[in-house]
């Protein structure tokens, strides 16, 4: 009877459940819970970085609603929504990518980030493109020709380059964790019972599109 209590208790002792846990993926100290909350936990400082922007442009356009209509129609909704389409497909592929690594497709995971950073070069090429533009107008922070505009429409601009340029450092940063990943799928630190890793990136990456889902209608389409 006390053997048995003896191999039950043993059995269920939380430490040796802790170093099954981490025997089953094969890799010690490698716990997915963990690193998935901390990642939550990341996302979501980063959603207050952005909330409190778009809470002071909301702030600002309730003051200056017809300045920044005005602002805003100087912006090209086409090229906005191409970025938009270019993002969102940046997104699916990264969800497919992981769903690839997880039934063992190696190659075809890589593949698709590679597409994902094409997406996230080309996005990054379309915006230089069109803050080039605004800056040929002389449409730039402590230029004169902004300074000579309304004071609604500095505020509007002040955030476009703010709020956009934060975001396509985000986009530039999201682009180099995928490569990274992609390099550990190559060595085999992430494998089809390993992608955790993986898995967060695309929720930085996912997160990185859903902001510039908010910023498109804020800046592109109030004109």
């Amino acid at each position: 009877m006390s053997d048995a209590t003896a191999i039950t208790t043993e059995g269920t002792h939380p430490a040796a459940d802790h170093d099954d846990h981490h025997a089953h993926y094969g890799v010690p100290g490698y716990d997915p819970l963990a690193w998935k909350m901390g990642m939550w936990l990341f996302l979501f400082t980063e959603l207050l970085l952005f909330g409190a922007l778009f809470i002071a442009f909301a702030a600002y356009l309730y003051q200056y609603t017809w300045e920044f209509a005005r602002a805003s129609s100087q912006l090209s909704i086409p090229v906005g929504t191409f970025n938009t389409l270019v993002l969102l497909t940046s997104s699916m592929t990264m969800a497919v990518a992981i769903g690839a690594m997880q039934r063992g497709k190696k190659e075809l995971a890589i593949k698709l980030l590679d597409f994902t950073v094409a997406c996230a070069a080309l996005f990054c090429v379309i915006k230089a493109f069109e803050w080039g533009g605004k800056f040929e107008h002389g449409i730039y922070p402590g230029s004169a020709h902004l300074g000579a505009m309304e004071y609604g429409q500095q505020i509007y601009f002040g955030l476009y380059f703010t709020m956009t340029g934060l975001h396509a450092v985000h986009v530039i940063i999201g682009a180099g964790l995928i490569l990274w990943c992609r390099a550990k799928i190559k060595n085999g630190s992430v494998s089809q019972d390993r992608v955790t890793f993986m898995d967060n990136i695309g929720l930085y990456w996912h997160l990185v599109d859903l902001v510039w889902i908010f910023l498109f209608p804020l800046f592109y389409l109030l004109g």
